[in-house]
């Protein structure tokens, strides 16, 4: 789930970091072969693998791997076809739930997703039923050490970014889906380094929930990320900390 320190917390106590590894794995190279797929495998040309590739470097994805998968999205080596679906869901106190799909078996995956819903006091939910509580935004998170906040601000917003948002250790440029790779690129040709860069969903409107029922909530949350075929789940809480994944 984006942006809740409380929740990687619980991951960590849980102390599954092999499984969660191989998961990893398994969701970065999804995301580089319908990259790949979708808009041939040269990154200098193909942002979105671009970006694919550079996430799965900084989460030690060996090389060969990314290799094999782009040969496989692009018909060099043979490979299953993947398609993206975007499953739309309540939780346990009607917390909404808006999860990335990217699957070769859209059956079983909807099977999968719609037990472990009703395992935890939620259910799966009808397209359109929770999708327009969130928007859609590119998020650049750019860390404080050796930038300065002036030349981040004006390069950003003169790109076309939305805003800057400083944080405890970095700064968070947000962006519309449209001028994220403008963006982006800006940053880097003025040698602005970056932590991560990335397309994401949030909220418009947050729901706020006492500690004493975040338990429940957090359980669903995981068991969804547990399957290969979930690549990221976000939620209406308000963690208060959305912005803040970095900085823990």
């Amino acid at each position: 789930m984006a942006g809740h320190s409380k929740w990687h917390n619980i991951q960590r106590r849980k102390g599954k970091q092999d499984a969660i590894r191989g998961q990893l794995f398994t969701k970065l190279s999804k995301d580089i072969y319908q990259a790949a797929r979708e808009g041939g495998g040269n990154p200098e040309t193909n942002f979105r693998l671009r970006v694919a590739i550079e996430r799965a470097r900084a989460n030690n994805l060996p090389m060969e791997n990314i290799q094999r998968t782009i040969a496989k999205a692009t018909g060099q080596l043979e490979g299953v076809t993947y398609e993206e679906l975007l499953y739309e869901g309540y939780g346990p106190h009607g917390v909404a739930l808006l999860i990335e799909i990217l699957t070769d078996n859209r059956n079983r995956t909807a099977a999968e997703v719609r037990h472990l819903f009703r395992k935890h006091g939620g259910n799966l939910a009808e397209s359109g039923a929770v999708a327009w509580m969130f928007h859609r935004y590119g998020r650049i998170v750019v860390p404080k050490e050796g930038v300065d906040a002036d030349d981040l601000m004006m390069v950003a917003l003169e790109a076309g970014a939305d805003d800057v948002v400083e944080r405890a250790r970095t700064y968070v440029v947000k962006t519309s889906p449209e001028s994220f790779r403008d963006v982006r690129l800006s940053l880097e040709q003025r040698g602005i380094p970056y932590e991560e860069a990335s397309l994401s969903y949030e909220a418009s409107t947050k729901m706020d929930l006492p500690e004493s029922s975040l338990e429940q909530v957090y359980d669903l949350v995981e068991a969804l990320e547990s399957l290969d075929d979930v690549q990221t789940v976000y939620t209406n809480l308000d963690t208060g900390d959305e912005d803040d994944e970095g900085d823990e």
